[in-house]
């Protein structure tokens, strides 16, 4: 039964076709009933299986007239069959699961500056609107979450924009405003109008190195005219340490409008003041890879948290 070997040629191997018929004789050991199973005709259903006996070089079924039994080679590859079979409908309720749309996990990378703010907004949203999807949460700075994206180890990333990466594709959220945070006697406290000039020789309070929020508000203070020169006290990994800063009266310092209730209701000692228009502010956006397999998705996840943002102090991106 076996055909000759030929050492330069490729082996042949059995179709799932051929697997699936063979799978339901041995399950059955009747060829109109496996036929009938798997929607085969019985001779087509027999043409695979000796197809099969070929292909293998062994007998695995002992036919008379009246049954159909396995042979002991039989019994073995049944077994091999019916495991292939399996893996083969587990891959292919895999990639019907990759297929469909918000499914599967989403490895989101925040920046610190953003996410005790934003994220309990983007967690409802993905609980009511995608209870299929697993979303994974990494909060990193800035530089951390952009390697991340291209080595692959993140998916998509929230945080402030431009990113100048010609790799990488932004999808606008919002823009908000900076606001001024100072010591409660401060003299700039409870203003809407200040200007950014006033910037220029206060004692200013900031992030550590690594923070795009630190580089945002020195760009502000640099359009403002202050000497590249001044002192900045830098001395808070984050905003909550920050502020406290401020409260104790070592200088003052600027916080996103998403960050101000958070940050500053649970002290007494500070004051708020809102700079003239136009207001120094930030963008914030999804960020992900130029041409992502999951692009269209990411492209609706961003128009419904745009949705999900309309109650937050930002103005919304068109």
């Amino acid at each position: 039964m076996a055909s000759p070997t030929n050492p330069g040629a490729r082996p042949r191997q059995p179709s799932l076709a051929q697997l699936r018929a063979f799978a339901a004789v041995a399950e059955h050991l009747h060829f109109r009933e496996a036929a009938a199973e798997i929607g085969m005709s019985q001779p087509a259903l027999s043409g695979a299986v000796s197809a099969l006996e070929e292909t293998l070089g062994v007998q695995l079924l002992e036919r008379t007239t009246r049954k159909v039994l396995l042979s002991p080679a039989g019994e073995r590859v049944a077994a091999r069959a019916r495991t292939v079979l399996e893996a083969v409908g587990d891959l292919m309720e895999e990639a019907e699961a990759a297929r469909a749309p918000f499914t599967g996990v989403l490895r989101l990378g925040v920046i610190p500056t953003v996410a005790p703010y934003l994220l309990p907004t983007v967690l409802r949203l993905v609980h009511d609107t995608y209870p299929d999807l697993e979303l994974q949460v990494h909060e990193e700075q800035t530089g951390s979450l952009l390697d991340g994206l291209q080595q692959g180890r993140l998916d998509l990333l929230l945080l402030a924009v431009p990113l100048g990466a010609p790799t990488i594709t932004e999808l606008p959220l919002f823009d908000e405003d900076f606001v001024l945070v100072a010591p409660t006697d401060h003299w700039l406290g409870g203003r809407g109008d200040i200007p950014r000039e006033a910037l220029k020789d206060m004692d200013l309070l900031l992030l550590d190195e690594g923070h795009c929020l630190r580089d945002q508000a020195l760009d502000i203070c640099r359009e403002a005219g202050r000497d590249e020169g001044a002192p900045v006290t830098t001395s808070a990994a984050g905003l909550s340490t920050l502020v406290q800063l401020v409260a104790g009266g070592l200088g003052v310092t600027l916080l996103p409008r998403t960050a101000l209730r958070v940050e500053t209701a649970r002290n007494d000692q500070l004051t708020t003041g809102y700079f003239a228009d136009p207001a120094p502010s930030r963008r914030i956006a999804l960020a992900m890879r130029s041409g992502a397999a999951r692009q269209g998705e990411f492209e609706e996840f961003a128009a419904a948290l745009r949705e999900a943002m309309k109650g937050l102090p930002v103005r919304i991106a068109e």
